[in-house]
């Protein structure tokens, strides 16, 4: 088995195709990040009751350079909760309603009635390359703090893969609030991975039998 996280898209299903073992992704590029998607899932589905129906998310931060939210899409999608997006336009993918998104012009706005707000990850080669003018802004702007997180349903959660950049996307009073998931995500991560991994294994026995 290989467990492989490369900064090329579509790396490790290359790999797949030239050797024999069991490949798993554990991030490639901007494209996908799947085992954080299932832990995520996974949260939610906790959270939720096991229900995803009716349900909408509010994904904040920088979309076009997040694996996670791409794998997140495309689960969440796939059973049925509404995403909408927002974030600064300099990170928001091109036509990326076509994913079955709605964009939202303010986090506010993707935020309000909402059952989840999930916030990403902001790094600071960003502001380097000029696609943020500071921190400071786009805490002021998209940052999430206990203000909008009153803006949600009542029995919200906040999520976010992490490493979190405290008081930049989240408040740490938001961070470490009831409404944080976050530990659980990460203690859903473990669980996910080994699944991932036993089944992995468990195919690759069945093939060679």
């Amino acid at each position: 088995m290989i467990v492989v996280r490369h900064s090329s898209p579509g790396a490790p299903a290359y790999l797949a195709e030239q050797v024999e073992s069991a490949v798993v992704n554990a991030g490639d590029g901007m494209h996908e990040h799947p085992t954080q998607g299932l832990l995520d899932l996974m949260t939610l589905r906790q959270a939720w009751g096991g229900g995803f129906e009716n349900r909408r998310i509010a994904i904040v931060g920088d979309v076009s350079h997040s694996r996670v939210a791409r794998s997140a899409i495309f689960g969440l999608a796939t059973l049925g909760v509404r995403v909408t997006l927002a974030g600064p336009a300099t990170l928001m993918p091109a036509e990326v309603e076509r994913l079955g998104v709605t964009v939202a012009a303010s986090v506010d706005e993707a935020m309000e009635g909402a059952d989840a707000v999930m916030a990403l990850r902001i790094q600071r080669e960003r502001m380097e390359a000029g696609l943020l003018p500071s921190l400071s802004e786009y805490t002021r702007n998209w940052g999430i703090d206990a203000a909008r997180v009153r803006r949600m349903r009542p029995d919200a959660v906040v999520l976010h893969p992490g490493p979190v950049n405290r008081g930049v996307e989240l408040a740490p009073d938001v961070a470490d609030g009831e409404r944080s998931l976050i530990l659980d995500q990460v203690a859903n991560g473990v669980a996910v991975r080994c699944a991932v991994l036993r089944r992995s294994v468990a195919a690759l026995a069945k093939e060679a039998a």
